[in-house]
């Protein structure tokens, strides 16, 4: 199963929604082989990383891996070594020909695609992760949006 993260880049963290977000894996994925889509940037995207390592501590078979959206050696060099030790393993989704300043918003609805459900934190109706739950909604993907907010 894959399972894919988009929140808000400001956000404060709360035991709450780590108890949502490890009881929706848990009851989701189970047990089962599970990859775990994170994006790496902003505070929803660390506290994401964070719930996948807690609930990957009891099902192993999960993987945390981040989804790069450049690829550029000077990226490499300057940014997928510390991701590396962040994270199982990187993916690339192949945006080659994506202008630098669409790549993220790219690699985003990529993730997306290939999600079979999208973990979500969105509060409001403007910004990137807006625009990514949006796309995931019209995908007919099972979105778990932790705020309880239908936008």
């Amino acid at each position: 199963m894959i399972v894919t993260f988009c929140g808000h880049a400001h956000y404060t963290e709360s035991e709450e929604d780590e108890r949502k977000i490890l009881a929706f894996l848990t009851e989701k994925v189970g047990d089962g082989d599970a990859a775990l889509y994170l994006g790496g940037y902003g505070e929803f995207d660390a506290f994401a990383r964070k719930c996948g390592r807690k609930f990957q501590e009891t099902h192993p078979r999960t993987q945390l891996l981040f989804v790069t959206p450049y690829i550029t050696p000077e990226y490499q060099k300057n940014h997928l070594a510390y991701k590396q030790e962040l994270y199982d393993g990187i993916l690339y989704a192949g945006l080659e020909n994506v202008p630098p300043r669409f790549a993220i918003s790219r690699r985003n609805k990529w993730m997306a695609e290939q999600a079979d459900c999208v973990i979500a934190y969105i509060d409001h109706a403007w910004g990137g992760a807006y625009q990514t739950y949006l796309y995931a909604k019209r995908r007919g993907k099972y979105i778990f949006n932790i705020t309880n907010k239908e936008l």
